[in-house]
């Protein structure tokens, strides 16, 4: 359930080419600096609308979701995280906010621990094993 005071969030986990994309915050949170496009969940709008939206607002590129990995309380945001697999449909992942998004990345399987420290979401770990080859 979003509430005013911490909305739930929904982040696009995008597969292409064996690679994974991952966004830079302009601003980071605490020890979250790459992540994948995500924000908030507006009002009337599903976790895989919402990925959809961010993944377009933040980067560019244009996505449909597939899959709904799961969703937790993230351990350093204290954020309801909805994780929403995503086929990219068109558009290049760019800086599309640059009061958000810093830079994009492709990033291989093996260099996503030199990205994400803090690591992944075990549903989300699980499904990138499968979807990005290592």
């Amino acid at each position: 359930m979003t509430t005013e005071v911490n909305p739930a969030v929904a982040a696009a986990v995008v597969v292409q080419g064996g690679r994974v994309l991952l966004v830079r915050r302009r601003v980071s949170e605490g020890a979250l600096s790459w992540q994948f496009p995500a924000g908030k969940i507006k009002s009337g709008e599903s976790a895989g609308e919402a990925a959809a939206r961010e993944a377009r607002e933040e980067t560019g590129l244009l996505v449909t979701p597939q899959i709904v990995l799961g969703q937790r309380v993230h351990p350093m945001t204290g954020r309801e995280i909805h994780s929403i697999a995503c086929r990219r449909t068109g558009g290049e992942a760019g800086v599309a906010s640059s009061d958000e998004v810093a830079d994009p990345a492709w990033v291989a399987h093996g260099e996503i621990p030199y990205y994400v420290h803090y690591g992944l979401f075990k549903p989300v770990r699980d499904y990138l094993d499968e979807a990005v080859l290592p």
